[in-house]
């Protein structure tokens, strides 16, 4: 992995919704999560043209990305408490996209003043459900990183505004709350899979930084580990990996491994995606001496390129034909 910085934050002018994307797997997304102040709730919100997960998408052998464009929306509960999750995909005639918006059917994505205003209307699965209501990201630190995520450079990586305020209103259902959230982006020029076996992301909000990692298997073997430290000005720096532990795996049996200070363990507080090729799970670590939430994903590719697996997320991730 390569990171490079530039003068000015890419997306100056906005997140880029109007980004160019080639046939053939091309992909971009915009993904932010955030955890309400007192620590109960939680959310990811990730808006895709062409969706790396879709079936559909994979169906028609990578063809045209703008086919398969989504905005998935997940609350969640860190206590025992049961959330929502929506993710209905559309095609080209429901999109439209500038700079500044990005439109998928009833939801809608726009920059406005320096925050990421996104109205939501979905309905849920797998009981159907109306989610509906609106999510403000005010970027606090924004950053120029770029990070190439693989060795022929068609995968990068943009942590656009690793830290934010976020707060959400919905009417459906009834809640409202507000909290530290983060911000950032993904594109490439393939499939995820022709690249990579696996990874291990996680991002880690501190007092006076915050911390992102990225631990990648490629697709011919080849290990690699990034870790970077954020401050509150925006400046980006390297710095050597914690150590890893590993974490109890789910019920899918996905491998989940987060990082600590040597002599700690980091502890799961809660799963919050469970499924046969990706987890999502909300952490309790030590970085630094600092016990810290980590928000934290593991992907298994080799998982989600197995036919049977694609056909059953037809019923997780329903398409719009209309």
């Amino acid at each position: 992995m390569h990171l490079a910085t530039n003068a000015a934050p890419l997306w100056s002018s906005g997140p880029g919704f109007d980004a160019e994307i080639v046939t053939d797997g091309g992909y971009i997304w915009w993904y932010v999560d955030a955890i309400s102040d007192d620590g109960v709730h939680g959310l990811t919100m990730i808006a895709f043209i062409g969706s790396v997960f879709s079936p559909y998408y994979a169906w028609s052998n990578w063809d045209d990305p703008l086919q398969h464009c989504a905005i998935n929306v997940a609350l969640y509960r860190l206590d025992s408490g049961a959330g929502r999750w929506a993710m209905t995909e559309r095609g080209a005639k429901s999109v439209s996209r500038d700079a500044q918006h990005f439109t998928v059917g009833p939801s809608a994505l726009r920059w406005e003043n320096g925050t990421l205003i996104a109205n939501i209307k979905e309905i849920t699965t797998p009981i159907p459900t109306l989610l509906s209501g609106q999510i403000k990201i005010t970027p606090n630190v924004m950053t120029s990183a770029q990070v190439q995520l693989d060795a022929a450079g068609k995968h990068f990586w943009h942590p656009l505004a690793p830290r934010a305020r976020v707060e959400l209103s919905f009417d459906s259902p009834e809640l409202a709350w507000s909290g530290d959230g983060y911000f950032d982006s993904n594109r490439g020029s393939e499939p995820l899979e022709r690249a990579f076996q696996s990874w291990h992301w996680g991002r880690a909000h501190r007092t006076d930084d915050l911390m992102l990692f990225y631990d990648i298997v490629a697709r011919d073997g080849a290990a690699s580990k990034l870790a970077l430290q954020i401050d509150t000005n925006g400046h980006v720096k390297e710095m050597q990996s914690p150590p890893t532990r590993s974490l109890p795996s789910t019920f899918w049996r996905i491998g989940r491994t987060a990082w600590a200070d040597a002599g700690s363990k980091p502890q799961v507080i809660k799963t919050l995606e469970d499924t046969p090729f990706y987890a999502r799970s909300a952490l309790s670590t030590t970085l630094n001496s600092q016990r810290t939430t980590m928000m934290h994903e593991s992907l298994d590719l080799d998982r989600l390129k197995n036919p049977v697996i694609r056909a059953m997320l037809m019923f997780r991730m329903p398409r719009s034909f209309f």
